[in-house]
């Protein structure tokens, strides 16, 4: 199985691209994670009754690339309740199953803007593709004990904290990405050795299996998996988002260099409509998870139990920077793209 051993340079190289390319699969998803095509068509809804349509009375038309997750609650709730058009936005959300499929689609311009981990992002900007982040997604509660991800062990394990799994397998999405990179510097702040860990790769839907099989001994796990791995008898023992990097920013809603320069306007209002719905799902958490059913498969009673992410409107740069140190310090990338290069401020 794949360890943590670093990968030689022309390694790195390889990975850079394809990871840059899986993107938003290397973060949640309630499918396996991978490669994927968007879904035919996508979604769109009505204004909430009461909203402002844009004062020209014509919406400009955008395509938005997301994945099945709960970490896009609020651009589907911002649709539903207009918040899009009240900025004269008309948009389509298409689905699919990762980052294969949404980054060439924005690069191409057939998608105007996309949903990706931070740490895609960062690799994929070190690897020369022009992507910017123009509005931030969700971001960790700061809460160890209840955040919406967590390294789960089995209820006969022996660990209590993270660095009772010196040494051992842990299973994660994607290598050498966000959560690996995380999982690392959260057991080096506990004082254990984290190049003892052995990452083992595996899509989010099959882990809970895999540990109560004993194939590996810990998972790092996020929802609506935490939720469903505690029902199956499963511990929590660090939280990787919430502890090592304070306030660390998950992921966030990017596009291409070239559409930033020859249509700010759009990117403007795109941004602007993305901040109030991640406003309006923070005001309003119970709409946030009443969203979850209209795309995702996810039953009630999960969606009950499990611990939504916070929704700010700023990306949070100090996150952003630490993230770029870890990515650098495990060899994923040459050097720290500057700031103003990764985000629009």
């Amino acid at each position: 199985m794949p360890s943590r051993t670093l990968p030689s340079r022309s390694t790195i190289m390889m990975r850079k691209l394809r990871v840059a390319a899986v993107s938003a699969a290397a973060l949640l998803a309630l499918t396996a994670c991978g490669s994927g095509s968007p879904t035919e068509g996508g979604t769109t809804t009505a204004p909430a009754e009461g909203s402002e349509p844009a004062a020209s009375g014509e919406l400009t038309p955008i395509e938005v690339g997301v994945i099945p997750i709960v970490d896009v609650a609020p651009i589907y709730l911002g649709v539903e309740e207009g918040i899009f058009e009240k900025h004269g936005l008309d948009v389509t959300l298409t689905l699919a199953q990762g980052g294969a499929a949404i980054v060439p689609a924005v690069q191409s311009g057939q998608m105007d803007f996309g949903f990706s981990n931070v740490t895609s992002l960062i690799i994929g900007r070190d690897a020369g593709l022009p992507l910017k982040v123009v509005a931030t997604g969700p971001q960790t509660t700061g809460d160890g004990e209840d955040d919406f991800a967590h390294v789960m062990v089995p209820a006969d394990s022996d660990a209590t904290s993270l660095a009772d799994l010196e040494g051992k397998r842990i299973a994660v999405n994607t290598l050498n990405n966000i959560n690996d990179s995380v999982i690392s510097e959260g057991m080096k702040q506990e004082g254990g050795d984290p190049e003892s860990i052995e990452y083992v790769e595996m899509a989010f839907p099959d882990m809970v299996a895999q540990l109560e099989a004993g194939n590996v001994d810990a998972i790092g796990a996020v929802e609506p998996f935490v939720t469903l791995a505690e029902a199956a008898g499963a511990q929590r023992v660090y939280g990787q988002y919430a502890e090592p990097v304070p306030d660390l920013s998950i992921a966030a809603y990017f596009t291409t260099d070239q559409k930033i320069e020859q249509d700010p306007e759009l990117v403007d209002a795109f941004t602007a409509a993305m901040k109030e719905s991640q406003q309006f799902a923070t005001d309003n958490p119970d709409l946030a998870k009443a969203v979850l059913p209209s795309y995702t498969s996810l039953e009630q009673d999960v969606i009950d139990e499990l611990t939504m992410p916070r929704f700010p409107q700023e990306h949070d740069i100090a996150s952003l920077e630490k993230i770029a140190e870890l990515s650098l310090d495990s060899g994923l990338i040459d050097a720290i793209p500057a700031t103003e290069d990764l985000i629009v401020q």
